[in-house]
């Protein structure tokens, strides 16, 4: 069984962070995770302006889009937006971020469950929100707490 080594303070080198990815598995599997819920969330919320995987307004349930101030498309400019700025803070700070992250996803199935035809696409997304709390439970352990409104500060 592989022993957890909790995060240290200070700069490391990516030697050291490569070295400990091969030698610590829950350590390899945190940043696995930190860098796919930071690079995903980026290129989804870049998409949302172009629209190249897919026409992304037709994923709001249609109660949502009555409701909105704004066009759908509007809407999907929000999204990708929040989606890019979550991405970032994930890659920046994946103890709390990961918490976005899992409240959008949320939010995400909540939209898909009440639109009938996206329920296979709210099942993934639940598997990607109990991935984003799983990632943020190893954050706990390896991503340094704030202290005292300081990022990096020790425990």
């Amino acid at each position: 069984m592989a022993t957890i080594t909790p995060h240290r303070t200070g700069a490391h080198s990516s030697e050291e962070v490569l070295d400990r990815i091969r030698t610590d598995p829950a350590y390899g599997a945190f940043w696995l995770l930190r860098i796919g819920f930071a690079v995903l969330p980026i290129w989804m919320g870049a998409d949302k302006f172009a629209n190249n995987l897919t026409y992304w307004p037709h994923y709001l349930a249609p109660w949502i889009v009555d409701i909105l101030p704004f066009s759908a498309q509007t809407a999907m400019y929000v999204v990708g937006v929040v989606e890019i700025v979550a991405g970032v803070a994930v890659l920046l700070k994946p103890r709390y971020a990961g918490y976005v992250v899992a409240l959008w996803l949320a939010g995400i199935i909540i939209n898909l469950l009440t639109y009938s035809g996206f329920y296979d696409v709210a099942l993934r997304d639940f598997g990607l929100f109990v991935a984003a709390l799983a990632a943020t439970q190893l954050a706990r352990v390896y991503d340094a707490p704030w202290s005292r409104g300081r990022p990096g500060g020790g425990r």
